[in-house]
């Protein structure tokens, strides 16, 4: 998750460049439309998935037989959530400049596995917050 999370930040960082520089550049509006993933590319790809590898290998051990849970329920935040920001970078400047179905419904389903995968992160970490 953290090399995920560090891709996340260098292709944010690079869009965010070209996004600058289309400005001055005059590039076709659609360039536009992708500042919404700038923004999903750096903060949820790149912040909140830096978050996740972190906690998940910095929390209290859930037991010595098994310190960090079921890694399985983490492999699915990790699929769930570089899906759905993939298919957000795909759908959501399509919806910005042609808003037929498909581009629509693909956005609707980037936005459930996000969210899915922000909830089973959040449930698989909760045991092993521990109180003093």
């Amino acid at each position: 998750m953290v090399r995920a999370a560090l891709i996340h930040w260098a292709a944010a960082l690079a869009l965010g460049m070209g996004l600058g520089l289309g400005r001055w550049l005059s590039l076709p509006p659609a360039v536009a439309a992708a500042t919404p993933v700038y923004f999903h590319l750096l903060m949820v790809g790149g912040v909140a998935q830096f978050i996740f590898g972190v906690a998940w290998w910095m929390f209290p051990p859930l037991s010595k037989a098994r310190p960090r849970g079921d890694a399985r329920w983490m492999w699915a935040v990790f699929f769930l959530l570089n899906g759905g920001l993939l298919l957000r970078a795909l759908f959501e400047p399509w919806v910005a400049v042609d808003p037929i179905p498909l581009a629509r419904w693909g956005l609707a389903l980037s936005a459930v596995m996000l969210v899915a995968a922000g909830w089973i992160f959040v449930l698989h970490m909760w045991p092993r917050v521990k109180g003093r």
